[in-house]
């Protein structure tokens, strides 16, 4: 099928989603009409699950209009191109990306259908339908496309792609094959639908924490300033689902089957937040954001516990992360240690004063229980049996606080450019002697836990304000593709 060019964003997306809903009416037609009879399709049937393709042109006929936006820009003149998968989902964001370069570079836009194909799971909604058992995937692959792990991969966002001249450049950091499969993951890991994940993302590394923002997420519905809140297992409450049982129905539901169980509370506005319990260690944190980054939310902030590591510290005081000594080794090949991770203005701004309004102490008072400085980010939860090791390199950091996911999240945001930050609590002294013992831990857990996950909630609103300046020049590359 030839390209078409567009007269606005709004007719490309328009065409965008007429063409993939097209291939994935024909695929799941053909897929049942298997299913049901045995008839496999034709190879001119499967010229039509192809993804459809977005492709812009820049040719510096004007100069570009000045702007500190940190995305929406041109590298340099040419084609520009992305495969796309679940248009109407992302009609948002395509906007948002496509308008500024149609006004401020003149840039032309093209759709069309591209060579990638869909693979055929990602036609179906969930698994049941796969022929209920009597088809083997084996059968199916033969007739069908599969997904091929050798065509998913990072190579825009971690740079390593090449430029073949004369060939179109990337429009954007994932394809469709490559968001497809991480939408999939998000259920899979998440135990909700994707399409709740929210643009504000908070990740905790405690389940109290999920208990504090289900009854937040109640209050507000009832409040009215909130419209549902989506939990695990297929749990849905809003305003006409609220009574007393409400909060404990959702935090009793079956959230241990998932590995890393989200809460999303949806608002009118369409600002809501995310909730995610990542659990502990850096390989849950770079799993679960190597797969929110498809979904582009404007930021995520690690809320979560830490050892404190230093004397004048005290049980409930928050750390803030000014940088990250990161010994978590998950991304030592993709962002080397070496590779700074620089705090974002914005962010780390937005956290101080959150804190400083939701404890409603300031100035020396909460530098007291408000401490900035370097976390470690640990892959080892025994680092401590190490401590004759471990020694010089935290005096030579001078890190003030130990965690193991903060420094993975912050490195991922830099890699796959999502806005990043952390604010932790400090929940005990390892270096000190002030362990964690069940009592007194219950109790600090009880005082601290509301209070931290409130902060972290302030920020999200401060950093709504800022608006697109959240998106930090800092995060993108000289030959970074056009969309953020």
């Amino acid at each position: 099928m030839r390209f078409e060019t567009a007269a606005t964003p709004e007719a490309a997306i328009d065409r965008l989603e007429r063409l993939y809903e097209d291939a994935r009416a024909a695929l799941r037609a053909d897929l049942h009409r298997f299913f049901e009879s045995g008839e496999a399709p034709t190879a001119e049937a499967r010229e039509r699950y192809r993804y459809p393709m977005l492709r812009v042109t820049y040719e510096p006929s004007r100069l570009p209009q000045a702007t500190r936006r940190g995305y929406a820009k041109f590298a340099a003149p040419g084609v520009y191109s992305t495969t796309v998968t679940q248009p109407a989902e992302f009609r948002g964001y395509l906007l948002d990306q496509l308008r500024p370069l149609v006004a401020d570079y003149g840039a032309t836009i093209e759709t069309g259908v591209s060579q990638q194909e869909i693979p055929y799971p990602y036609a179906l909604e969930g698994g049941d339908e796969l022929g209920r058992g009597k088809i083997t995937a084996a059968e199916l692959a033969r007739h069908f496309p599969t997904p091929l792990l050798a065509l998913v991969g990072d190579e825009v966002a971690d740079g390593t792609y090449d430029i073949v001249e004369g060939e179109p450049r990337p429009l954007s950091l994932f394809d469709a094959v490559r968001v497809d499969y991480s939408l999939r993951r998000l259920v899979h890991y998440t135990g909700t639908d994707w399409r709740a994940v929210q643009p504000w993302v908070l990740l905790t590394n405690y389940h109290r924490y999920v208990d504090q923002f289900v009854r937040l997420g109640i209050a507000e519905i009832e409040a009215g300033t909130a419209e549902a809140l989506v939990a695990p297992g297929g749990i849905r409450i809003d305003r006409d689902g609220v009574d007393v049982s409400a909060a404990e129905r959702v935090m009793s539901a079956p959230w241990h089957r998932f590995q890393m169980p989200a809460y999303h509370l949806i608002r009118k506005s369409g600002d809501g937040v995310t909730l995610v319990n990542i659990g502990v260690g850096p390989s849950n944190a770079k799993n679960i954001t190597d797969h929110l980054a498809v979904l582009r939310p404007n930021c995520w902030l690690m809320v979560g516990h830490c050892g404190g590591l230093r004397q004048t510290q005290i049980i409930g005081d928050y750390v803030l992360a000014h940088a990250y000594l990161r010994q978590d080794h998950i991304l030592d090949e993709l962002v080397p240690p070496e590779i700074p991770i620089p705090a974002l203005a914005e962010v780390q701004v937005a956290l101080q004063q959150a804190a400083a309004e939701i404890t409603g102490e300031k100035g020396d008072r909460l530098k007291q229980r408000l401490r900035t400085g370097t976390v470690v980010t640990q892959d080892d939860r025994n680092w401590e049996l190490q401590w004759t090791k471990e020694r010089r390199r935290i005096n030579l950091s001078r890190a003030i606080a130990v965690d193991m996911e903060s420094g993975t999240i912050a490195a991922q945001g830099y890699r796959l450019r999502v806005p990043y930050g952390t604010l932790l609590c400090v929940s005990d002294k390892p270096l000190h002697g002030e362990i964690k013992l069940p009592g007194a831990a219950n109790a600090f857990y009880e005082r601290a836990v509301g209070e931290h996950l409130r902060i972290g909630l302030a920020a999200l609103e401060k950093l709504k304000e800022a608006g697109s300046a959240i998106h930090s020049r800092k995060l993108r590359s000289f030959d970074e593709p056009p969309f953020r």
